[in-house]
């Protein structure tokens, strides 16, 4: 059977709320979302790596589980750091980040760019003004 996309509009951006330098990957994503919260998976589709690699998690056809009320018609890409609400990304990060935005954006054209803490007010998430930083890709 084909693949059904789901109708994508948004391309949200998280952090992992993780120390600065500290490495965390997808495991660890994933072990806090499913043990510790209860949910299938990790709720992220991508994950980008201090070293700028990106992990995958749910496939991007499959609803993720990252911003509430948001999740059936976005993607959801998280990196390591930001906690304290510092913008701890690395150049790697950030170039990671730019590249994976601008592939998403040419596959899904209507989709905007947007900071996860534009959807809640008890949030600094992803502790950068991802919608102000991306607003031209």
């Amino acid at each position: 059977t084909p693949l059904i996309m789901r109708k994508i509009d948004k391309i949200i951006i998280h952090c992992a709320d993780t120390p600065e330098g500290k490495y965390f990957d997808i495991d660890d994503i994933r072990k806090w979302h499913v043990e510790e919260r209860g949910w299938s998976d990790v709720g992220y589709h991508y994950v980008i790596l201090l070293d700028g690699s990106i992990q995958l998690g749910r496939p991007i056809q499959v609803s993720g589980a990252h911003t509430k009320g948001f999740n059936s018609q976005s993607i959801g890409i998280c990196y390591i750091g930001g906690m304290n609400n510092i913008d701890t990304r690395t150049c790697e990060q950030k170039n990671t980040l730019e590249v994976l935005l601008s592939f998403l954006r040419l596959t899904f054209k209507e989709a905007t760019i947007q900071s996860h803490k534009d959807f809640t007010d008890n949030k600094s998430c992803p502790s950068f003004d991802a919608t102000n930083e991306y607003k031209n890709i």
